[in-house]
């Protein structure tokens, strides 16, 4: 059989080893992964994995779930507690386009994969990037899972103050990786009142904006 990319010999990407994610978990003694298979690695990667489950009532069970690697992330919702703003992004996502969003414009807190850094870090990165803002201190939220029947992503939540002073750029993103970003400094309440007539669909964003209504800068 030939060397196959991502496996044997690097991928375009310069990755090997990819068909070994998930091979010798034992973390939990009723599930024992015994196969993984590579079934496509363009920028992120496909796996397709064999494991025995054994059910509540003592019976294994053998499966095959499919898991989209695209790796972790973080998010931030900056906040202008005095004025009573939050800053967000809009871009184009195809796909919500592709699923019924009516044009894949997406209200979205600035947000971006980790790739080799912290998330503490790369969200700063993240917030200069497309924001053209730089933060001070980070208060952390929480880390989710946001899509787990299918997405290996664990997205790390964080908020942070900012002033007008803070602004070092225009953001918008980075054109050579197809980003074209608008930025949004929205009143809060117009950003809640968004969130319930269904103009902010974006999943992470909702549960900042109720994390800073409930708990955060905003609450009362």
């Amino acid at each position: 059989m030939a060397d196959r990319p991502g496996i044997e010999i690097p991928d375009h990407r310069g990755r090997t080893g990819l068909d070994e994610a998930g091979r010798g978990l034992d973390r939990n003694p009723d599930v024992v992964v015994e196969d993984v298979a590579l079934t496509s690695q363009g920028w992120h990667v496909l796996r397709r994995t064999r494991f025995a489950y054994r059910r509540k009532d003592g019976r294994w069970q053998t499966l095959e779930r499919e898991t989209y690697d695209r790796g972790d992330g973080a998010v931030v919702l900056p906040y202008d507690a005095e004025r009573r703003r939050v800053l967000l992004t809009r871009q184009f996502r195809y796909p919500a386009y592709v699923n019924e969003h009516p044009d894949g414009m997406l209200v979205e807190a600035a947000a971006g994969l980790l790739d080799a850094d912290r998330p503490e870090a790369a969200i700063r990165r993240e917030a200069e990037e497309e924001l053209g803002v730089r933060l001070g201190p980070l208060t952390h939220v929480y880390d989710t899972y946001m899509s787990p029947g299918s997405v290996t992503e664990r997205l790390h939540f964080y908020a942070a103050p900012y002033t007008p002073a803070d602004r070092v750029s225009r953001g918008g993103g980075l054109a050579e990786e197809g980003e074209d970003i608008e930025v949004l400094e929205l009143p809060f309440p117009e950003a809640l009142s968004m969130v319930r007539d269904g103009r902010i669909a974006d999943a992470k964003t909702v549960m900042l904006l109720q994390w800073a209504a409930l708990e955060g800068p905003f609450r009362g």
